[in-house]
């Protein structure tokens, strides 16, 4: 089986990568800059944590799974929305996941 992925990361309509394989953190830095944030430890802390849930559910948080998933991880000062949307602008779920070379979550508009 062929892979159709290549070394240029493709992006659909909405700025997602087409195949999550392209992911890596040259391509988190190149997504971040797209949404003018410069990651920092608080920002892999999260990107990290995203990429564990989606491998372990198989599907993009969206807002309140990912504040439930944080809060286990790593407490209720980081697992909180005004937390994670002083990280990650607009809709912290959909930022996240697209930096983390994640689909977009479902349930998010």
């Amino acid at each position: 089986m062929t892979d159709n992925c290549n070394n240029s990361p493709r992006l659909d309509n909405d700025g997602y990568l087409l195949c999550l394989s392209d992911w890596n953190e040259q391509t988190a830095h190149l997504l971040a800059q797209d949404e003018h944030i410069e990651l920092t430890p608080a920002h892999w802390d999260i990107i990290h944590l995203v990429r564990e849930f989606y491998d372990t559910y198989e599907l993009s948080p969206s807002q309140r799974p990912l504040v439930k998933f944080i809060k286990e991880k790593l407490g209720a000062d980081k697992g909180n929305s005004l937390y994670l949307m002083q990280l990650f602008r607009g809709s912290p779920a959909k930022s996240v996941t697209r930096i983390a070379g994640l689909p977009r979550p479902t349930n998010c508009f």
